[in-house]
C-alpha cells in the first residue's frame, strides 16, 4: 500500500481524519490537528502508544466520535509496558495545564503514556516532529512550555520537572551548561 509510487500512510491518515466534520465544540478545538496527528501517527505504527493511546477504550471511543466521526484510521496493536512515574508524569502536566480545553486531560494523560517509549517524545507520540510536539507543549501546557528556556529535549525536560518536584536530584553537575552530558539534554533530536 505505501509503494513508493504513493503517498505513505501517515499523511492520508492525517487528511482522512481531519476531514472528518468534528461535533460540537471539538471542531474549534486547537488540540483537534494534534490528536489527528497522533491518531494518524499510532495507526500508521510509529511510535509506542497503545490503540487506544493511553486513554482506555471509553475516552479513546468519545474522542474518535466527538473530534473524528466515521473516519476508518484503524489503530495499530501493541502492547506497551508500564511505568511507576506514569500518574506523577500525569499530574505534574495537569497541574500545568492551560485550562482553555477539556482536551488538555486527554493530552495529558497520552503524554505520560508515552513516556514509557525509549526515543524522543515526538517520536513516541508518533507526531511528524518536535515542532509538532513543541506546539502541543505550548496549547496544552503553556507553563511548562516557558519553563523549557534552554529548549531542552521534551521528555528530559518533563522528568527533570518531576524529580526536582520529588527533591531528585541526579544531575551530576551544578548547571547544564556546565555538564559533561549537555548534548544529551540539549540540541536537536533526529
Amino acid at each position: 500500500m505505501n509503494g513508493p509510487d504513493r503517498l505513505p500512510l501517515r499523511p492520508l491518515l492525517l487528511a482522512e481524519l481531519l476531514a472528518a466534520p468534528a461535533v460540537g465544540s471539538a471542531a474549534l478545538d486547537p488540540n483537534r490537528p494534534l490528536l489527528a496527528s497522533l491518531i494518524a501517527g499510532q495507526a500508521s505504527g510509529s511510535g509506542c502508544l497503545p490503540p487506544h493511546l493511553g486513554l482506555g477504550p471509553a475516552a479513546y471511543r468519545y474522542l474518535r466520535e466527538a473530534y473524528f466521526p466515521g473516519s476508518g484510521a484503524t489503530p495499530t496493536a501493541r502492547e506497551i509496558e508500564s511505568i511507576p512515574e506514569w500518574e506523577d508524569l500525569q499530574k505534574l502536566l495537569l497541574d500545568h495545564r492551560a485550562r482553555k480545553s477539556p482536551s488538555e486531560l486527554l493530552m495529558a494523560n497520552i503524554v505520560a503514556t508515552a513516556c514509557v517509549g525509549r526515543d524522543h517524545l515526538w517520536q513516541d507520540l508518533g507526531l511528524a516532529s518536535r515542532e509538532e510536539l513543541s506546539k502541543l507543549m505550548w496549547v496544552n501546557f503553556p507553563e511548562l512550555a516557558r519553563a523549557n528556556t534552554g529548549d531542552m529535549k521534551w521528555k528530559k525536560f518533563l522528568y527533570r520537572q518531576f524529580c526536582s518536584r520529588e527533591g531528585i536530584y541526579v544531575c551530576p553537575a551544578p548547571s547544564c551548561g556546565v555538564c559533561k552530558d549537555y548534548a544529551k539534554c540539549f540540541g536537536p533530536e533526529n
